[in-house]
């Protein structure tokens, strides 16, 4: 076999390698790769090895990732309801779910997410007030993914999950706010003091009430306990059949206690006023009877 021979063969075989390695592609897992023929789509290669037809078949663009993405979108502009402009930035999170559609359907798309976000958010927050805005973040991320994952159907994305990442009102709302929560905070804490005022309170009256009660029974219970002493006493003297000299002389110390008060008046009974006569004359005798003796000894 002459040079020539060998140099041709050698170079057939290299262009059968360079033809191979051009109809040989391999995809990735996770990804998709759109081929046109003649500049016209033809298929989507999936995950594995596939053989195109060189120079007639060639992917419309790079792979394309079908794993969820991740778009932090920077803060734009929004006016409430109320006139008040703020900040606000929002994550988006996508999958594509048709590669065919994503090459064909947008340009720039991720470009067309980010302006769609835009105008949805400004459409929604300008249907709200401030304080509704920024209590109601749930209700405007669920209208918002419903909404983009609509308008981005034709396009081949799923939108998955929107979330408003922060809300920066303007500086002076910021302090107007903060000096409110203040407000609220002390206004709390003035509840709970009056209120811990108030339990004491109550506590106090209730110890005093029941104090109060316990002293009333024990001064009831010690009165029931005289008063059946005093008749105890009254049914021993009674079945002692006391004399009629053992009842003048307690009378006698009943007018003696009477005597040591304050009274300006005393009522005599009849029968201790015929006993102080009847001591009266008996001191007169003696005296007499005293000093007729003193005379008959001189």
């Amino acid at each position: 076999m002459s040079t020539t021979a060998i140099i041709v063969i050698v170079v057939l075989a290299l262009l059968a390698i360079a033809i191979l390695a051009l109809s040989l592609k391999i995809v990735r897992q996770s990804t998709a790769i759109v081929i046109e023929r003649l500049g016209k789509f033809h298929k989507v290669l999936d995950t594995g090895i596939h053989f195109i037809v060189p120079f007639f078949d060639r992917p419309a663009g790079n792979p394309i990732s079908l794993k969820e993405r991740v778009a932090d979108f920077a803060p734009q502009p929004v006016i409430t309801k109320d006139n008040v402009t703020m900040q606000i930035d929002t994550v988006v999170y996508f999958s594509v779910t048709d590669p065919k559609l994503f090459t064909y359907g947008v340009e720039r798309p991720m470009a067309a997410i980010e302006n769609l976000t835009a105008t949805t958010l400004r459409n929604l927050v300008g249907e709200l007030e401030l304080d509704a805005t920024l209590t109601s973040r749930d209700t405007v991320n669920t209208k918002m993914r419903a909404i983009l994952d609509e308008a981005t159907d034709p396009w081949g994305i799923k939108v998955n999950r929107v979330e408003l990442k922060n809300i920066l009102p303007p500086k002076d709302i910021q302090t107007a706010m903060e000096k409110q929560m203040r407000a609220e905070r002390e206004r709390r804490e003035a509840i709970l003091i009056a209120e811990g005022e108030k339990q004491s309170n109550i506590l106090i009256a209730e110890g005093e009430k029941e104090a109060a009660v316990l002293r009333a029974e024990a001064k009831r219970l010690a009165l029931i306990k005289e008063a059946e002493g005093t008749s105890d006493a009254i049914k021993l003297i009674i079945s002692a059949k006391p004399d009629q000299a053992y009842l003048t002389l307690k009378g006698y110390e009943a007018m003696q206690k009477v005597a040591d008060g304050q009274a300006t008046k005393l009522i005599v009974p009849t029968e201790l006023a015929g006993v102080t006569s009847l001591l009266a004359s008996l001191k007169e005798s003696l005296n007499l009877k005293d000093g007729a003796t003193k005379k008959d000894k001189k």
